[in-house]
């Protein structure tokens, strides 16, 4: 306190009267002042601070530095130079404050160039009561230190310790400054994937591995621009910053070069390995504000090129169906959560008398607000997702309670049976055996009153699952039948492995049937190896007496379409099933 007592002592006993008062002071051009002469006293009381510190004023639109102390002399701030260069970073602003009303502020000061600069932490402070000369007090503390080592650590955090790029975080950054340059349509984005680097892993080891991605770097690096940057995103995914001259023929250029550079294998070992990638590229002109917006739809392309297999450009409509598709997962699972779901029952008629062998049930989603979401729609997105899993229980566990209800009707056995489909991914993830021995116990039902729908993927994805559990499935009484044959794999080795009962000619062969002799052809085909193996058929898509009486002749067992029946609710095929079955 008595330190502080004596500086201001010091600072207040060399206040004099503003020359010019009433002339506001104003800094054009600050000047160097002398430096007072050694034996001001204010000296002595500063050279007991540790940190450079100064006295300055204003005096008719110049700074002046009245008192200083060693460290401020030591720092070169005393010299006619460095003064000026402490003037012209942060003199308007000494300036500003010395006219002001303000006790404290507080500035930062860098002085000298990029590669060898200083930073400091720039204090003013004054008394409140202060009359007379505008005047304060300013302390400098060095954080060049600080800086640096922060400076460091920002490098490490932004590089890629292996390859030495720029990281996920660097890259970011830097496309968050050409984002934040104005030009959108001048730069892209282009993402990179290695194709089947984990194999590289598992058969070589890590150390390999990351032999194989400094190669690649060097190699990607070597095909572009000085004014192009080049990261490494992720395990085996690199990205590129790309400034265009001609829109989006550079971006496609520059990918072509790429893959190019690649196309010589890699020596690792005694193993010559070929790397092949996947590119997908985002226009600066077609992102939003934010930097995330165009490395993510760069992403999402590549994503399409994995599946095309070839550089894909993104495009706006082709994100807004995506977008649609997760909003559509988001409702799926509160829709099933809530059982918004319902059933729709199909008849499948016997062709040789038109009675109605069984329904097949389907799935239909209409909202609280009254929309109809099309299966189309949402199946798919409920098979990515894994929400086929619990759709696929639900349908049933649904199906085997609408059986019931028609007994409970009918007064005994309805005379129908029940056609489930099972997903693929059901198959993979679920343990459907489980699933439909609880089902049928909850019921009380026997399994020969399903039968169990399958497509020819559930048979290809893996196809020793899938038998043990057709095999579990055929215990319990159940039929199999194969779905939408024709359209798949089709692989005849598997209608002789595995336990199959019939065979669903897809609709696309039904339809337009009578005026294709191609099709004709093809469904008569699959008649007659149905026939040779022992199986029985049943075709999609009927519209008209016309095409029951063909499938008839060439030998149909069964038939489903809108001339029975589009699907309907519950009661209406019951309805269906008491009227046709009379």
């Amino acid at each position: 306190m008595a330190f502080g007592r004596q500086i201001l002592s010091a600072f207040k006993s060399q206040a004099s009267p503003l020359p010019g008062a009433g002339q506001r002071p104003s800094l054009v051009e600050p000047l160097p002042a002398p430096c007072p002469s050694a034996g001001d006293p204010r000296e002595a009381v500063l050279d007991l601070l540790p940190v450079p510190t100064a006295i300055v004023s204003a005096n008719a639109g110049t700074i002046v530095f009245e008192a200083v102390n060693g460290p401020f002399r030591a720092a070169g701030f005393t010299a006619t130079d460095g003064q000026a260069a402490l003037l012209q970073e942060i003199g308007d602003q000494v300036l500003a404050f010395l006219l002001s009303t303000d006790t404290r502020r507080r500035m930062a000061l860098r002085l000298g160039d990029a590669v060898d600069s200083r930073h400091y932490d720039v204090t003013l402070a004054r008394r409140e009561e202060s009359v007379g000369i505008p005047r304060c007090m300013m302390s400098l503390v060095d954080q060049t230190p600080e800086q640096r080592t922060e400076t460091s650590l920002r490098r490490e955090m932004n590089t890629d310790s292996l390859t030495g790029l720029p990281n996920r975080t660097g890259f970011g950054d830097l496309v968050e400054e050409q984002v934040a340059g104005g030009d959108r349509a001048r730069y892209a984005v282009l993402a990179i994937n290695l194709d089947r680097f984990s194999r590289v892993n598992a058969c070589m080891g890590s150390l390999s591995g990351d032999e194989l991605l400094i190669s690649v770097a060097r190699r990607l690096k070597g095909v572009l621009r000085s004014c192009d940057v080049l990261a490494r995103t992720g395990g085996d995914e690199f990205a590129v910053l790309l400034g265009l001259r001609d829109g989006a023929d550079d971006a496609l250029q520059a990918a072509g070069r790429l893959q190019q550079a690649l196309v010589q294998p890699f020596q690792l070992s005694d193993f010559n390995i070929r790397v092949e990638c996947s590119i997908g590229i985002a226009l600066g002109e077609d992102a939003e504000a934010e930097a995330e917006d165009v490395i993510r739809h760069a992403q999402f392309a590549v994503k399409r090129s994995k599946r095309t297999g070839q550089t894909e450009v993104y495009r706006p409509h082709l994100f807004d169906i995506v977008r649609s598709q997760f909003s559509i997962e988001t409702r799926l699972r509160h829709a099933l959560e809530d059982r918004q779901l319902q059933l729709a029952f199909q008849p499948i008629c016997d062709l040789s008398n038109g009675r109605i062998n069984s329904f097949e049930a389907l799935a239909r989603w209409r909202t609280p607000e009254g929309e109809n979401i099309s299966p189309v729609d949402f199946i798919p997105v409920a098979e990515e997702s894994g929400l086929i899993v619990p759709l696929g229980r639900w349908a049933m566990e649904e199906a085997g309670r609408t059986l019931v209800e028609w007994d409970r009707m009918a007064g005994g056995d309805c005379g129908a049976r029940m056609a489930v489909n099972l997903s693929a991914v059901q198959l993979q993830r679920d343990n459907v055996e489980a699933m439909f021995a609880e089902m049928l116990a909850q019921y009380g039902l026997s399994g020969d009153r399903f039968t169990i729908e399958l497509t020819e993927s559930a048979f290809v994805v893996d196809p020793d699952r899938t038998l043990c559990t057709m095999l579990a499935l055929k215990e319990m009484g159940a039929q199999i039948a194969m779905d939408d044959f024709g359209t798949g794999y089709s692989n005849l080795a598997y209608l002789q492995k595995l336990p199959i009962d019939k065979l669903k000619i897809d609709r696309s062969f039904i339809t337009g049937m009578l005026a294709d002799r191609d099709k004709v052809a093809i469904v008569r085909a699959i008649l007659s190896l149905a026939q040779a193996l022992g199986l029985r058929t049943t075709a999609e898509g009927i519209e008209t007496q016309e095409l029951e009486h063909t499938l008839v002749a060439l030998g149909c067992a069964f038939g489903q379409g809108y001339f029975y029946s589009r699907p309907v609710d519950a009661d209406a095929a019951y309805a269906l099933l008491l009227a046709r079955n009379a």
